[in-house]
């Protein structure tokens, strides 16, 4: 009988860790989700303010994005001066802050730099539809997504261990870093191509890898309600980072330009 009581205790524990770990899960996804929605509201905000269709209120002759759409005062004030620096390397300095300093925030503060984030993300990307066609940048985002939401449940479901992965994919990165730095100054449309096939596979990679890396870490941080909460951010935002970068290889990819 005491053997069946073990059992039967085993059983329960084992099943109350499951479905806390799918509510945690809910809440790594619900605040990546709502991340993503942020970045892509704030991105159209201001790419609705950085143009107009009214040449009498462009920043300045010649400033045609293309036939009929002019660039603002605003995108001139954002795109052309050295605040865009501030706007391209903003999410960056949110990253690394959140990465080395959420053990020492609060809650609430661990959220606000991760809403921060997003809004710096926003802005960062919204040079996009500026790039792109709305149909286009619609297509490439649902085709993330169900890129997304595959990998992620392999990363889920698989018994294979990844986390031999993790060191070879964060090398693939720097090594994108590189060459998208080199490509900048080298203007080769090959290897720029070649840059966002090898990204794609990359954080395609990573997405598992992360994925079965936030479901692992849960068995350490599922005794502190304060540490959990804060490994969802940190969670949030490791995928977040695999799902934009896919978004914008791809967009490079099967974008149609403006």
């Amino acid at each position: 009988m005491a053997h069946i009581d073990n059992r039967f205790s085993k059983t329960a524990a084992l099943t109350a860790f499951d479905e806390d770990l799918r509510t945690y899960l809910l809440q790594v996804y619900t605040y990546m989700a709502m991340g993503v929605a942020v970045s892509g509201v704030v991105a159209y905000l201001i790419f609705t303010f950085s143009v107009t269709d009214d040449p009498t209120l462009a920043a300045e002759a010649g400033t045609a994005l293309r036939r009929g759409m002019y660039l603002t005062p605003f995108a001139h004030r954002l795109f052309a001066t050295p605040l865009m620096w501030l706007i391209a390397l903003a999410p960056i300095g949110f990253v690394i802050f959140l990465s080395w300093r959420i053990d020492r925030m609060s809650i609430g503060l661990a959220q606000l730099a991760f809403w921060l984030f997003a809004i710096a993300m926003g802005a960062s990307l919204s040079t996009i539809f500026l790039r792109y066609t709305a149909t286009s940048i619609a297509q490439v985002f649902f085709v993330t997504a169900a890129a997304f939401a595959a990998l992620s449940f392999v990363g889920y479901t698989t018994n294979k261990d990844l986390s031999g992965w993790g060191a070879f994919l964060i090398m693939g990165v720097v090594g994108i870093v590189i060459a998208a730095l080199l490509s900048i100054f080298l203007q080769s449309s090959a290897l720029q191509f070649a840059i966002a096939v090898i990204g794609v596979l990359i954080f395609a990679g990573l997405t598992a890898y992360d994925t079965q890396r936030i479901k692992e870490n849960y068995r350490t941080v599922a005794g502190d309600v304060a540490i959990k909460r804060k490994a969802a951010i940190l969670g949030a935002l490791s995928l977040y980072l695999d799902f934009i970068n896919v978004f914008t290889l791809l967009a490079q990819l099967l974008g149609n330009r403006s």
